[in-house]
């Protein structure tokens, strides 16, 4: 079975413990989910079919050795689980950016999972597979992007609830227009919560440009 290939993109990671590395971006087509303020749209449905070797040959005319797997959501192709395996095999270092809805089990160890949990004004919430956090470890992280002050506090809840700075390093992320990211700072500061205020850098440097 063929992968379905949004695109391919070089550039420096935005998000995550690994912003600002110059990175291969492998963008599969396809997502279950539809999140109010998503902005890659473009890569529900589309793309052209792709072999894993094809995909490979591609990453390999960049200089990164940082390969994220992103979407859309990546796991909701089956070819997904080898090629993440066969990125790792080629030697390089391999993030998946996956929305939390569907099961991380399977994918390859050496992989960081970049697994997001739906915050309410996301239209996504009842998607949440909770289960996914008995399998993430250190090397993995959670991303909740707020769109409001209840989001934040939920995220709040969820975090103190569920102890999840326990599980693996967490990121709180303000949605683009709909927050602003001085009072999310200061609401983390106010509560004193272990987490990360994260702005997406790719933005600050070149707004929402397609392929960056």
């Amino acid at each position: 079975m063929a992968l379905r290939l949004t695109e391919i993109f070089y550039s420096l990671q935005g998000e995550a413990s690994r912003a600002g590395l110059p990175t291969v971006f492998v963008r599969l087509t396809g997502c279950p989910l539809r999140c109010t303020w998503c902005d890659t749209t473009y890569s529900f449905s589309g793309g052209e079919p792709a072999s894993i070797e094809s995909v490979l040959a591609e990453v390999g005319k960049y200089p990164a050795r940082q390969v994220c797997v992103t979407g859309g959501e990546p796991l909701s192709q089956k070819e997904c689980l080898p090629l993440l395996t066969a990125l790792c095999d080629a030697g390089y270092e391999v993030s998946l950016e996956t929305s939390g809805a569907l099961d991380v089990t399977n994918v390859d160890a050496r992989v960081a999972r970049i697994m997001d949990l739906k915050a309410p004004d996301s239209g996504e919430s009842a998607k949440n597979r909770w289960e996914n956090l008995a399998v993430l470890n250190r090397c993995d992280e959670i991303k909740i992007v707020i769109a409001s002050r209840s989001d934040y506090e939920w995220a709040r809840d969820v975090l103190r609830e569920r102890q999840l700075a326990q599980i693996c390093p967490i990121l709180f992320s303000p949605a683009q227009g709909l927050i602003e990211p001085q009072s999310l700072a200061e609401w983390i500061l106010q509560d004193g919560l272990e987490v990360r205020l994260q702005l997406q850098l790719h933005k600050l440097l070149w707004g929402n440009m397609q392929g960056k």
